[in-house]
């Protein structure tokens, strides 16, 4: 009951572009209803984890999601909430794959005035709770951040943050990855193999640098979500001219096929018979 009231009480008092829409409520005696707008893509989850015979969420389009939820929880920090449950199953997409934050049922205020911190109980889910707010159940919004550097890890590797089907070893995320994500060199064996090299990989290097940082085992030292947007406004900037690049080489390599049209195949390739 006072999840749902969280709810209510934050979702009907916010708008954002990345943040799910609240049309109406029920609270009366054992009625417990939320009317959310829809959103037909689903969970972030579910297209990373539960593709069945799906193609894998692109690229492009997993730097598009952390975007997306890094503007939302910069403006939910900019107003001083911190929502606490961060993590790819409160994620949704719409039909252009914009991601839209929701989960707001342990969503709290932050600290006010001389304050350095909100103390509770300890919320949130296993694997994506900052590890000194598990140890002290000091919340501030840096443990957000934490939350946010696992979902970076997850739409870089395409693994669960727990996961017990994996070899020991491999079964927490975070300490798996954490070792890789320090050398350059390495990087490759952290990002997901279903993408089949069809990514940025200098955009793959600042995002596992960005997520290395978000989960910062000191909470000082971690970035602010202002500057996560930053960085992610970076990463897609850098990589819009190389997208630009490999297009305008496939209208060569197609206008190229098409002049050749009749003649030998080793003619596209400047050699051969003719």
């Amino acid at each position: 009951m006072c999840e749902l009231r969280a709810e209510v009480n934050y979702l009907g008092h916010l708008s954002h572009p990345n943040l799910v829409k609240l049309f109406g409520y029920c609270l009366e005696d054992e009625h417990r209803l939320l009317v959310y707008e829809f959103l037909p893509r689903g969970s972030l989850e579910s297209h990373l984890f539960k593709r069945g015979s799906g193609q894998p969420l692109a690229w492009n389009l997993r730097m598009k999601v952390a975007l997306g939820a890094a503007k939302a929880l910069a403006y939910l920090h900019s107003a001083n909430i911190i929502i606490r449950d961060v993590k790819s199953s409160n994620i949704l997409l719409d039909s252009d794959y914009t991601a839209k934050l929701t989960g707001f049922g342990l969503a709290t205020n932050g600290p006010v005035g001389e304050e350095t911190h909100v103390s509770t109980g300890v919320m949130g889910t296993y694997g994506y709770a900052a590890p000194e707010y598990i140890a002290t159940g000091r919340l501030t919004q840096k443990c957000d951040i934490y939350g946010f550097g696992v979902l970076l890890l997850e739409l870089l590797s395409g693994r669960r943050v727990i996961d017990k089907t994996r070899p020991e070893g491999e079964q927490h995320l975070v300490d798996w990855a954490r070792p890789y994500l320090k050398h350059k060199h390495k990087i490759r064996c952290v990002i997901d193999a279903s993408l089949g090299g069809l990514y940025s990989f200098s955009a793959a290097q600042n995002i596992a640098a960005l997520a290395l940082e978000c989960l910062c085992t000191s909470s000082k030292k971690r970035p602010t979500m202002d500057s996560v947007v930053s960085v992610l406004e970076g990463v897609q900037e850098d990589e819009e001219p190389e997208a630009e690049k490999h297009q305008e080489s496939g209208k060569r390599v197609t206008a190229s096929a098409s002049r050749n049209k009749g003649k030998s195949r080793w003619n596209i390739f400047g050699g051969g018979r003719s």
